[in-house]
């Protein structure tokens, strides 16, 4: 089985585009995580949800979880309003590490193994020319590898 197999179309977000946009879409579509491109619609880097979140969870909470559950409830249900004004360029990782990107002959193991390497959710597949084709997510890789 090759990345091929399990290709879907994925949605995109650009680097200055509002985070609260990407937190809507990976919320509405049930997403892992975004593909971010940059201006020529190349893949840029993979904005994994929990990375929004990140922006959004105050830092003393993330440091201290005790001080999370000192919040009241009405104050906690609203730390989305964080992100307002922000963009995707400011979730992103300090850091950069390995795109985790392949081409379409990509077998099951080289997908799990970039998966397991870059803790990246989805792999964003490659077709010609370097041009964005489409995803695999985790799910879809493990449901079709449990599936034998």
């Amino acid at each position: 089985m090759r990345a091929r197999d399990l290709l879907a179309d994925f949605s995109t977000i650009q680097l200055d585009s509002p985070v609260i946009d990407a937190a809507r879409m990976l919320a509405e579509q049930g997403l892992p995580g975004l593909i971010v491109v940059d201006d020529d619609g190349s893949p840029f880097t993979i904005l994994p949800g929990t990375q929004v979140l990140r922006l959004a969870v105050p830092g003393y909470c993330q440091d201290d979880p005790a001080l999370a559950r000192v919040v009241d409830e009405a104050h906690a249900d609203t730390f989305l309003n964080a992100l307002d004004g922000r963009t995707v360029r400011e979730a992103l990782p300090r850091q950069q590490h390995e795109l985790p990107v392949t081409d379409p002959d990509a077998t099951v193991l080289e997908l799990a193994a970039l998966m397991a390497r870059t803790r990246s959710p989805l792999v964003a597949i490659l077709g010609d020319g370097r041009r964005l084709i489409g995803a695999v997510t985790l799910r879809a890789l493990l449901d079709r590898v449990l599936a034998g």
